[in-house]
C-alpha cells in the first residue's frame, strides 16, 4: 500500500492512460465501464485523455467530461471499478492543436498556443487520414475559457462523476504541453517567451483545479524531452521542468507523473533529470515507460520512484496486478484493434486466472 495525496492505494502499480477510442458521441458507454472494471486490482486507474471541452475533442471517439451525458457515462465507469475495488482518476486531456475540425462538434474549433500546425496527420470515420490544420491562436479569452473549462471538468469529475481525483496531461504534445515548449509556442506576450511565460498557462490551470477540488487530488503528467506530436527539446528545457517539478509542489498537487518514451524509440531523458525532478517534488512520483516486472521493482526498491504505471501490458493481461505477482508470462495486444471501435480487442482479453 501507498499513499497518494489524500488516496491510499492497495498496490503501487498504475494503470496508465491510453487512448482507446471507444466513446461513441464522445460518451463512455457499457464497455467503456467494464474495461475499466475489469483493470480494476489496479493500485490506481488513470483514465484515457477525456477533453474538458469541446474544443479538445481531436481525436475520433474520444470521451469528454463537459455535459451531463459524459458525466452520467462516467458515473458508470467510476461506479463499476469502485464496486471492485478500484481506485480511478480521470486524466483531462485538451488536444489542442492536434485535431481536425471534421473532429469536433459543431462551433468546436482548433486551437492552439501559436498559428504553427501539428505534423502529421489526424485519422477521421469515414474520411481517413487528413493533414492538422493551423490551428487559431489563442487569446487572452480563449486561454481563461480553456483554463476554467479545466476547472469544471475537474469539479464534474469528482462531485458528478465519482473520480478519485484528476490528472493534468501536460505530455505528449497536447494544449499544456503546446504552451511549455517553443516548437508550438512562439508568442510574445506573458503566456509565452520566457521559461515564467511558457510555464504560466500549466501553473495557472494547476492552481485553480487544486483550489476547485483539493491539491491531494490533482496530479499532473508530463514528457520532458519528448517528441511525440511535434514537440522539440530546447536550450532551457531542464530549467523549464526543474522549475515546474518545483512550483508543482508548491501548489500541492499529489503527484507527478513522468513519461519516458525511450523504449519506443523517442530520445532518452539525460542523466539524472528523473532522479532531480524526483528531488524537486514533495508529493508522488510516478514513473513509467516500457516497465516490465523486474526493472519496477528494482526502481521501487532504489527508491526512484513511488508507484509504477504500466500501459500496454494492461490491454491484454486485465488481472496485471496477479501475473505480475505470480510472475506469470504476459499476453500480447492486439495492435490492430487498440482504436478500433466495438468490444474486439478491448473487454475480450482473459483475466488470466
Amino acid at each position: 500500500p501507498v499513499e497518494l495525496g489524500d488516496l491510499v492505494l492497495r498496490n503501487r502499480v498504475v494503470m496508465a492512460p491510453m487512448t482507446r477510442s471507444r466513446s461513441l458521441g464522445n460518451v463512455p458507454g457499457e464497455n467503456v465501464a467494464t474495461y475499466y472494471a475489469q483493470r480494476a486490482e489496479a493500485g490506481l486507474i488513470i483514465t484515457e485523455g477525456t477533453s474538458p471541452s469541446p474544443d479538445g475533442l481531436g481525436y475520433p471517439r474520444i470521451p469528454g467530461l463537459f455535459n451531463d451525458a459524459q458525466t452520467a457515462g462516467w458515473r458508470r465507469v467510476t461506479d463499476a471499478v469502485h464496486a471492485a475495488g478500484g481506485r480511478i482518476v480521470v486524466q483531462l486531456m485538451d488536444t489542442g492543436r492536434v485535431g481536425v475540425p471534421q473532429n469536433l462538434p459543431d462551433g468546436a474549433r482548433v486551437r492552439g498556443a501559436s498559428a504553427i500546425a501539428a505534423p502529421g496527420e489526424m485519422y477521421v470515420d469515414g474520411e481517413g487520414l487528413l493533414p492538422h490544420p493551423v490551428p487559431a491562436v489563442m487569446d487572452e479569452d480563449a486561454i481563461e475559457d480553456a483554463i476554467d473549462a479545466y476547472v469544471r471538468a475537474a469539479q464534474r469529475a469528482v462531485d458528478g462523476a465519482g473520480f478519485d481525483g484528476v490528472e493534468l496531461h501536460g505530455a505528449n504534445g497536447y494544449l499544456i504541453d503546446q504552451f511549455l515548449n517553443t516548437a508550438s509556442n512562439q508568442r510574445t506576450d506573458r503566456w509565452g517567451g520566457s521559461i515564467d511565460g511558457r510555464l504560466r498557462f500549466t501553473l495557472e490551470t494547476a492552481r485553480r483545479v487544486a483550489a476547485a477540488i483539493g491539491g491531494g487530488r490533482v496530479g499532473l503528467r508530463i514528457s520532458p524531452f519528448g517528441v511525440f506530436n511535434g514537440m522539440t527539446p530546447d536550450a532551457e528545457m531542464i530549467p523549464l521542468y526543474q522549475r515546474l517539478a518545483e512550483e508543482a509542489g508548491a501548489i500541492g498537487l499529489a503527484y507527478l507523473h513522468l513519461v519516458d518514451h525511450s523504449s519506443l524509440g523517442a530520445p532518452a531523458l539525460p542523466e539524472g533529470l528523473r532522479d532531480d525532478l524526483r528531488a524537486r517534488f514533495p508529493g508522488a512520483f510516478i514513473l513509467s515507460g516500457g516497465y516490465d516486472r523486474a526493472r519496477a521493482e528494482a526502481d521501487l526498491a532504489a527508491d526512484r520512484g513511488d508507484l509504477v504505471a504500466f500501459g500496454r501490458p494492461f490491454i491484454a493481461n486485465p488481472r496485471l496486478v496477479s501475473a505480475l505477482a505470480q510472475d506469470r508470462p504476459l499476453a500480447v495486444a492486439d495492435q490492430a484493434t487498440f482504436y478500433t471501435p466495438g468490444d474486439e480487442g478491448y473487454i475480450d482479453y482473459s483475466d488470466g486466472a
